[in-house]
């Protein structure tokens, strides 16, 4: 990639017509799929890619495979994302975060996976000091941005300010495998950790069973299994927000990594001439409101690249490039703000 560098940070600009996949619909999703697996060095030639796709966590899921005996662990994976729907999702009856939201305050066991994922997402609030949280389960609800109602519009002040006075990460206690809530309203939301989590998982299965080259794309969460098989990098393009068509502002080449991304157009309304996003502040109870309209992050897992995606975005581009690089996380960002100006983290990969 050309470069310019500016201060401490790259920024760059400027359009590439590459067609993206973030958070898309099925027919973009899975046209990028086969654009991007297909690109070659141009001497090696191309292997037909195999793409399959199925529907969970409210998104599409896809995996591209490279050989039939492949694409055979399909059923492998809709088998391990209907294990995590029934598991971590808040909305389907009887999972471990159903089981806790509904507990009244009350104790609940659960998985010792989700135990695990609820402590690593409490990491997040404490460091980010509570610019991510992951009570904000009743503001969601509150706002309803997944709803099917044709003309949306903001909650009242009043429950906004209600449903806030039970957003407080802190009263989330977990001791082992057991969770409680100490605010009996409370309710936990994953929604900013857990796909990526759950991608990981799918990438260790897939090369348990012996995948050496696939891509998988969980909503926007990129997970790639090693490299293409002619050797080369997988192209990973970054979409311009707002746009209707499938338009980047720059692409990524990677291997074996993660690339997630969180933009306040993924989910939106315009009331009144003013945009709502599902981004929630859990201080204020409102879309966050900063410069920035997305945030992509490159590392090597999933669960770190869409948690700092979500956190990094709800800090804004100064605090949030302060957090990154005052981390010891091996992640990588690309802040995207409203005058559509790319700024990378130091050190981003050429």
């Amino acid at each position: 990639m050309n470069q310019t560098n500016q201060a401490d940070y790259k920024i760059r600009s400027g359009k590439i017509n590459i067609k993206s996949f973030f958070r898309p619909s099925f027919i973009i999703l899975f046209s990028f799929c086969i654009l991007i697996l297909t690109l070659t060095d141009g001497c090696t030639p191309a292997v037909e890619p195999i793409t399959k796709a199925c529907f969970f966590f409210n998104t599409y899921v896809s995996v591209t495979f490279y050989s039939e005996q492949d694409a055979a662990y399909f059923e492998d994976c809709e088998n391990l994302c209907r294990k995590y729907e029934n598991m971590l999702s808040r909305t389907v009856e009887g999972s471990d975060i159903y089981r806790i939201n509904t507990a009244n305050g009350t104790p609940v066991t659960v998985t010792d996976e989700t135990a695990s994922l609820i402590n690593d997402a409490l990491l997040y609030c404490e460091k980010s000091n509570g610019a991510i949280d992951i009570t904000v389960a009743p503001l969601m609800e509150l706002w309803n941005f997944t709803g099917e109602e044709t003309e949306k519009t903001p909650p009242s002040e009043e429950d906004i300010k209600l449903a806030l006075t039970h957003v407080n990460y802190r009263n989330v206690l977990v001791e082992g495998n057991t969770v409680t809530l100490t605010d009996p309203d409370a309710a936990i939301d994953l929604g900013f950790i857990a796909k990526g989590y759950i991608a990981d998982r799918l990438k260790e299965d897939l090369i348990e069973k012996g995948v050496s080259s696939a891509l998988i794309n969980l909503g926007g969460n990129i997970q790639l299994i090693g490299s293409k098989p002619d050797g080369g990098d997988f192209i990973i393009g970054v979409k311009r927000p707002f746009t209707t068509k499938d338009e980047t502002m720059t692409t990524v080449s990677a291997s074996d990594s993660s690339f997630a991304t969180s933009g306040i157009y993924e989910r939106c309304f315009t009331y009144n001439d003013t945009l709502y996003h599902h981004i929630l502040d859990p201080k204020t109870g409102y879309p966050v409101q900063n410069t920035l309209y997305q945030v992509s992050v490159l590392c090597p897992d999933s669960e770190t690249a869409d948690a700092l995606s979500t956190t990094l975005l709800l800090l804004g581009q100064k605090e949030g490039m302060d957090f990154l690089t005052g981390s010891d996380y091996n992640a990588h960002a690309i802040f995207v703000d409203n005058n559509y100006t790319l700024t990378y983290s130091p050190d981003f990969p050429e």
